[in-house]
């Protein structure tokens, strides 16, 4: 899977198609990634005076799928991510890159 943690991605299906968040979490077994704001679903919480929780209704983001997210590039288009073989110093080392733009993805 090419999306990582900290990502900005944009929802390309779904309910939310269109919304862009950061990705919180990434779930490689299961190919699906967790996107602040995105997918909300609500949980009913038992109240536990001992822990100190209060019960009611919470709001929380639930998983989708990662091919249903594109990754947004610092000028703000989407694009598919693809990898470049660079060679530093005699080390080499893969690299992300945005298909339609061209500019790296990782930080250095």
């Amino acid at each position: 899977m090419r999306i990582r943690k900290n990502d900005t991605v944009k929802v390309i299906a779904g309910r939310d198609k269109g919304k862009v968040g950061r990705v919180l979490e990434v779930n490689r077994e299961t190919g699906r990634i967790l996107v602040e704001g995105v997918q909300m679903s609500k949980k009913h919480i038992k109240p536990n005076p001992g822990q100190g929780i209060k019960g009611g209704i919470a709001e929380r983001e639930a998983p989708i799928h990662a091919s249903n997210v594109m990754i947004v590039t610092n000028d703000g288009h989407t694009s598919r991510i693809g990898v470049k073989v660079e060679t530093v110093g005699g080390k080499t080392r893969r690299v992300r890159i945005a298909r339609k733009t061209g500019e790296t993805l990782d930080k250095k």
